[in-house]
């Protein structure tokens, strides 16, 4: 588990702390006892886990654009993090192909503009930059992906996420290696997770809150892909898998300073089909679903694994959830939300739940 005693009191820079994922580290940080500052542009949904959970209340915030180079330089300069973890990102698949442009402006120059700022203003040790499962070229094959397999991406999305991993690889060889400019090095990896479900998420286009948000209205969820196999994990999972890391980068620097791969053991990647019935297990009732084409459906891949051997061989990280679990505390967050539960305390009681869980080694039932 995270360490308080690391974590405690260090200047931690997390972009895209308004969205799901960063919502959800900035309560953990927050809970380790962390300094904590967001950048990001305003929650994009309605509701959304900053409002609900009240992630404001605990770290301090800046809401401002990834794309703007002096923004980032100017927070950076200013709140002169120890360690950046860095989230900010255009994150949906389909949203790529409407908005290419932007999806590259956001996920590569934003990436370059943040280790800009890193670099030239060297109070960052640590940096970890979180990218996607899709960075790598997907060859549809079962194999799962090891860190070491080329980038790529069929779509927006998944090519400029590659691209980040390519511009990360660069600023480490180039100016985080070593010391430049008087300035010691920094210790620079990049991450991969599998798809992420848990509370708080509103975003369209997603198995879990489409089924959600169903539900709610008591009407079947159109899925687009049930036979998609995919690497399902709680959030908490990768987010683990990152403070991890970081403690590592920070003790023992470039030797960690590379790609890693943070994804569900082998048995817990099914098709989308397994996740939709167990979740209408899980709610009850009201909820239902059925498999039917969407509007502007789109190129989408159907088979995604991750190898994440080297992570549980060398950071000793370790899936704490089986994804069944997983996706009964996604189903009992929500439910707590529509009824009007406290979902700050929820959400940091979840926190508290998953830390204090023992490793599970067991299999999902199929």
């Amino acid at each position: 588990m995270p360490a308080s005693r690391f974590w405690a009191g260090k200047r931690v820079l997390i972009t895209g702390h308004t969205g799901f994922k960063g919502g959800w580290l900035c309560l953990w940080l927050e809970h380790l006892g962390a300094r904590v500052q967001g950048y990001a542009l305003a929650p994009v949904t309605n509701p959304c886990l900053h409002e609900c959970a009240r992630v404001s209340e605990g770290i301090t915030g800046r809401i401002a654009d990834i794309r703007d180079r002096d923004a980032v330089l100017q927070t950076v300069r200013d709140f002169r993090p120890e360690i950046v973890i860095h989230l900010a990102a255009q994150p949906l698949v389909r949203l790529s192909y409407v908005e290419p442009v932007e999806t590259y402006a956001t996920n590569v120059m934003g990436t370059v503009h943040l280790l800009d700022a890193v670099r030239r203003t060297g109070s960052a040790s640590v940096v970890v930059n979180v990218t996607s499962d899709k960075c790598y070229e997907n060859r549809e094959t079962p194999e799962a992906y090891r860190e070491e397999d080329p980038m790529g991406g069929f779509d927006p999305y998944s090519s400029s996420k590659g691209c980040a991993e390519l511009v990360t690889s660069a600023y480490r060889r180039s100016f985080f290696s070593r010391e430049a400019n008087g300035k010691p090095p920094v210790s620079l990896a990049s991450v991969r997770a599998g798809n992420v479900i848990g509370g708080g998420d509103w975003a369209d286009d997603r198995v879990v809150p489409d089924l959600v948000r169903a539900a709610n209205d008591g009407l079947p969820t159109v899925i687009r892909n049930p036979s998609a196999i995919r690497p399902w994990q709680h959030v908490l999972e990768p987010l683990h898998g990152y403070l991890l890391l970081a403690e590592r980068l920070w003790s023992e620097g470039r030797e960690f300073a590379e790609g890693w791969n943070f994804g569900p053991l082998d048995a817990h990647s099914h098709p989308v089909s397994w996740i939709a019935d167990r979740f209408v297990e899980f709610w009850g009732k009201g909820a239902s679903w059925q498999s039917g084409a969407v509007p502007g459906q789109v190129h989408e891949a159907h088979f995604l694994r991750l190898d994440s051997s080297k992570a549980r061989g060398s950071l000793g990280w370790q899936p704490r959830w089986v994804i069944g679990d997983g996706l009964k505390n996604t189903v009992s967050w929500y439910q707590a939300y529509r009824d009007g539960a406290d979902m700050r305390a929820y959400t940091i009681g979840q926190i508290k739940t998953y830390e204090s869980t023992t490793l599970e080694h067991s299999h999902d039932p199929a």
